[in-house]
């Protein structure tokens, strides 16, 4: 498919980076190199803009759409980053992930994440999730919308491999029972690092403000602390992506053992 850069597809560029333009389209924005190659191997490219460079070097390895070359200039015109990236995508939104089955939370790990606001954060903890081989991440409906662009760049391309799925987490949750173990990060609960974690079950993270809701509290059958370091004056409290990285370590960390 062919295309130009006319002024409506300029405006239908610009709508993406609000969830009604989103939903709108169909389509969600990426920029970069690393991260439009990574999620063209799961996502479907609908426009590509790219300087003559990357083009060569690269416009082979998108398949289903011709990329269109622009000049610098005009790639500065459309980017939404402060350095200028040689190639920026809109890709097709993909059918809303549904929850798995009940087996699934038995032999996984899954993070769960409760009204995180925050894009950067959000991001962060999805490409920590990748990282940490975490392959579906629950959200609460009140979460930031995974296909934000300030979200998609943060994922570095994490987005192409971890699954979000936005449901009811107290009603989800509340179905499981007994079998399925339910963690929960809280300043009264035991010690990370010396805690008894299993390699499956769910890993509730709050909101940066407020913590976990008690709507999600009550379904936490394991509540764990991620204490400062001894000894030392330190900040009140730790950010929500870098907790979710601390906390996934350590339950990651039992498969080595």
């Amino acid at each position: 498919m062919s295309f130009e850069l006319t002024n409506r597809l300029r405006k239908e560029l610009a709508s993406l980076d609000d969830v009604k333009g989103r939903r709108k389209t169909g389509l969600f924005v990426a920029e970069g190199s690393k991260c439009v190659l990574e999620l063209a191997a799961s996502f479907k490219p609908r426009y590509v803009f790219a300087n003559a460079e990357w083009i060569e070097a690269h416009g082979h390895d998108i398949s289903g759409v011709d990329v269109a070359e622009l000049k610098q200039g005009q790639l500065r015109e459309l980017t939404r980053l402060s350095t200028t990236p040689p190639v920026i995508a809109c890709f097709e939104l993909p059918e809303a992930a549904e929850v798995p089955s009940k087996e699934y939370f038995e032999t996984h790990l899954v993070v769960a994440l409760d009204r995180i606001q925050d894009p950067g954060n959000l991001g962060t903890i999805l490409r920590t999730c990748d990282w940490m081989g975490v392959d579906i991440v629950l959200a609460s409906r009140e979460t930031v919308d995974a296909f934000n662009p300030k979200v998609v760049q943060s994922t570095m391309g994490g987005l192409a491999r971890t699954k979000i799925v936005y449901t009811d987490l107290p009603q989800l949750l509340s179905g499981l029972g007994e079998d399925v173990a339910v963690y929960g990060t809280f300043l009264d609960g035991e010690n990370i690092y010396t805690a008894d974690l299993s390699l499956n079950g769910i890993l509730v993270m709050g909101n940066e403000g407020q913590g976990i809701s008690a709507d999600v509290e009550r379904y936490v059958s394991k509540r764990l602390l991620i204490p400062s370091y001894p000894g030392t004056a330190t900040v009140e409290s730790l950010n929500v992506a870098t907790a979710t990285a601390i906390a996934l370590s350590q339950f990651r960390a039992r498969t080595f053992n």
